[in-house]
């Protein structure tokens, strides 16, 4: 039973951890031929949004918002995708792969 507890309380602090690192953890996507640039964090942040001056087309601005929207998204899929990525290894250091928790990789 003591083991047991010991196990809870490091997979505690271990979850804890990467919920911090998550912040730390981020991507960037570019589309749109490098038109438009977003940054984004493990924890779901959108950090930045660089856009180039060609892709301002005061005839087109739907096509403006089209380019944001697929790179915001494609920056928090990655910065997700790598943020799982560390949380499953670390399951699986921890023995815990097997026990099929959501977003955990199991």
């Amino acid at each position: 039973m003591n083991k047991l507890m010991q196990q809870a309380q490091q997979m505690q602090e271990q979850v804890q951890k990467m919920q911090e690192e998550a912040a730390n953890e981020t991507a960037q996507s570019s589309v749109g031929g490098g038109l438009v640039k977003v940054t984004a964090n493990g924890a779901g942040q959108v950090l930045a949004i660089e856009i180039s001056p060609e892709a301002i087309d005061p005839e087109d601005p739907e096509a403006l918002g089209d380019l944001v929207l697929a790179g915001v998204n494609e920056a928090l899929r990655s910065a997700q995708a790598a943020v799982e990525a560390k949380a499953q290894a670390l399951m699986g250091d921890l023995g815990l792969g097997g026990l099929g928790l959501p977003g955990l990789g199991g």
